[in-house]
C-alpha cells in the first residue's frame, strides 16, 4: 500500500507543524480532537478520511506497527474544516478498541512522540460503515486516494 504526498495541505489552530499537541487534546487532558482545516484541494475530490496514527507507539504485530488515535471518514467534498471536539462523520476503530479520538498517551519516561494527522482527498463518497480499522480503512479507499497530507505534533509524559 503506498500513499504520496500531494500539495494538499492540512493545519490546525490549536498546534503548527512538528509543535507540541496542547494537553487539552491529550490523555491527560479533555482528550477532545484538535480543529483542522485544509486546503489545495484535488479536483475532483468528493469525500475526504483523517486519521491520527503515533508510528512511535511501542505495538508491533504482523502487519501493523504504532497505535491508531483517530479514523474518521465519509466526510463530503464539500467540508474543509472540523471543529475541535467533532463528532460529525463516520468514526472507525482505534487502538484503544473504541470508536472516536483519543488523544495522545505515550508511555511516561518513552520520550517524544510524533502523530501523524494525515488527510485524504477522495474521488468518490464511499459511503463506508462505521467501525473499520485504519487499515480496512487504507484497504477501501487506496484506489480512490486523489492527494494526500500530514500535520505532525509532539507530545511527551514525563
Amino acid at each position: 500500500m503506498a500513499f504520496a504526498l500531494s500539495e494538499l495541505k492540512l493545519t490546525s489552530s490549536a498546534f503548527e507543524f512538528g509543535k507540541k499537541i496542547p494537553q487539552k487534546h491529550t490523555g491527560e487532558g479533555v482528550d477532545v480532537s484538535p480543529s483542522l482545516s485544509w486546503q489545495n484541494i484535488p479536483e475532483g475530490t468528493k469525500s475526504f478520511a483523517v486519521v491520527c496514527h503515533d508510528p512511535d507507539a511501542p505495538k508491533v504485530e504482523p502487519g501493523n506497527y504504532g497505535f491508531v488515535h483517530w479514523v474518521l471518514y465519509n466526510i463530503p467534498g464539500d467540508v474543509t474544516t472540523l471543529p475541535e471536539g467533532t463528532g460529525d462523520f463516520t468514526t472507525g476503530m482505534n487502538d484503544f478498541g473504541k470508536e472516536g479520538f483519543m488523544g495522545p498517551m505515550p508511555p511516561e519516561g518513552h520520550g517524544p512522540h510524533y502523530y501523524y494527522f494525515m488527510i485524504f482527498a477522495l474521488d468518490e463518497n464511499l459511503h463506508l460503515e462505521a467501525g473499520l480499522t485504519l487499515w480496512e480503512l487504507f484497504e477501501k479507499i487506496e484506489p480512490h486516494v486523489l492527494g494526500m497530507n500530514r500535520l505532525i505534533g509532539e507530545y511527551e509524559r514525563f
